[in-house]
């Protein structure tokens, strides 16, 4: 197993264990015991513990530096999280990595799931040709997706 999902998990059963759905963990603490370095902590964080997969993280660096991480509990103020968050643009992998978490809480069906994946794709935006503007209408029309489940909730 690589070292990445490996802190993943372990950090995935540390929060499993809590009643609250929150960790604070010393960042050098975590390296020492993954004999890593902080920036592979760091890359951790903000590949696998973003918004976008449920996890909202709080860190404080230097000497005492530690990490909060935060799981997103309640799933309307999820949603409006997301939309207040969603950034202008998004890539098509954003997009797949924002839909597995809704299909994961059971926002989507499968069949929703697949099809705001297959929407959003570059594929199905392959008319536009600048691929900022790809990225912009994506985020566009997630938000709209964003906000028909919460019109539905």
């Amino acid at each position: 197993m690589a070292l990445t999902s490996e802190i993943e998990n372990f950090l995935k059963a540390m929060l499993d264990a809590t009643s609250d759905g929150m960790v604070e963990i010393g960042r050098n603490d975590l390296a020492l015991r993954f004999d890593c370095a902080p920036s592979q902590i760091n890359y951790v964080l903000s590949t696998r513990f973003t918004p976008l997969n449920g996890y909202i993280i709080e860190s404080k660096r230097g000497g005492n530096g530690f990490i909060k991480i935060i799981t997103i509990v309640d799933e309307d103020s999820y949603i409006s999280y997301l939309i207040k968050n969603l950034k202008e643009e998004m890539s098509q992998s954003s997009a797949e990595s924002l839909f597995k978490d809704l299909y994961r809480r059971e926002y989507f069906t499968k069949n929703e799931y697949l099809m705001a994946k297959y929407a959003t794709s570059d594929k199905a935006l392959s008319s536009i040709y600048d691929n900022k503007e790809k990225k912009i209408l994506r985020s566009d029309i997630i938000r709209s997706i964003l906000l028909s489940l919460m019109a539905r909730s």
